[in-house]
């Protein structure tokens, strides 16, 4: 596996001391990632429709603590953006895990943790799962499993998360409509959460709104969803049919105002699919990195230093 040094850095301002690396994960697919701190490894993931920007306040404290990996999943950032197949199986949660299983390989990394928010929680969820000697413990942020929150969709729910529904038509209409305007797509889908556009700082929603824009970024991100409506529910529908578990410990962590707390029981649903499992609501809505940084970091950092 290949690593080159990204020739643009972007975002390099929020993240002054890292490394931008891109690296080969598969035939004409790069991962973007970004690499600094001292200590284990820890790989951050990020969610819907943002960027490993993320991290941005919560990652000085964490890299005083470990080594980093802030990594784009594909179809996102600077990752490459592959077409989609008939089955959206180059989307699967098993594949976007693959790709992350070989760059913490290709960094050197054979056993690692992960902090991972919103989809990159889902593609955390199947690393965890399917490659068990790989992954040592597992933060989740504002999501219960994808099986569970399909299985129990209400008008409530379908509501809130019209995006679910919206991403996964047929290409390409979510892809043109996306397209026509990338950065108010960031604007209307980020800022009509529970606490508008006033967490996030400039630098990060501008961050956001590039890589939006991006050649393929739109067709990438609903095949995420996509692939999360069809391959993905039968992944997750075999992990129950079969009482494969996550082994690892898992600390859920979840927004109180957000809609995992409004529409599930997060806790509950956690433990249908992980042997070893706590977690609780944050004061917060779905935006945990970004809008409660030091709640988080709270909860996170002790259990993600923890040995046993």
């Amino acid at each position: 596996m290949t690593i080159t040094a990204h020739p643009h850095n972007p975002a390099k301002a929020l993240f002054p001391d890292s490394d931008s690396l891109l690296i080969d994960t598969d035939v004409g697919v790069q991962i973007h990632a970004r690499v600094f701190g001292e200590g284990p490894p820890l790989l951050l993931l990020h969610g819907h429709p943002q960027t490993h920007a993320i991290w941005h306040r919560v990652a000085p404290t964490l890299a005083a603590n470990f080594t980093l990996v802030l990594a784009d999943l594909r179809g996102y950032g600077d990752s490459s953006k592959p077409q989609g197949d008939a089955d959206h199986g180059n989307y699967s949660k098993r594949t976007m895990a693959l790709d992350m299983l070989r760059v913490m390989q290709a960094l050197g990394h054979e056993r690692f943790a992960v902090l991972a928010h919103d989809r990159g929680a889902r593609v955390a969820h199947r690393l965890a799962v399917d490659h068990p000697a790989s992954v040592s413990r597992l933060v989740t942020l504002d999501i219960a499993p994808t099986l569970a929150m399909y299985e129990q969709t209400s008008q409530a729910f379908a509501r809130a998360y019209w995006h679910w529904f919206f991403l996964i038509q047929a290409a390409p209409l979510p892809e043109r409509l996306i397209e026509a305007d990338p950065a108010a797509y960031i604007r209307d889908v980020m800022g009509r959460r529970h606490a508008g556009l006033a967490p996030f700082d400039p630098r990060a929603l501008a961050e956001y709104m590039r890589a939006m824009a991006l050649p393929g970024a739109a067709h990438g991100l609903c095949e995420d969803y996509r692939a999360a409506a069809a391959i993905d529910l039968v992944h997750e529908q075999a992990d129950r049919d079969t009482g494969h578990k996550m082994s690892q410990p898992l600390l859920a962590l979840w927004g109180a105002e957000g809609v995992a707390q409004r529409c599930f029981d997060t806790l509950a649903e956690w433990h249908r699919v992980a042997s070893d499992v706590r977690g609780q609501a944050l004061a917060c809505g779905h935006y945990i990195p970004e809008e409660a940084p030091d709640a988080l970091l709270a909860q996170a950092l002790p259990f993600l230093k923890a040995t046993s």
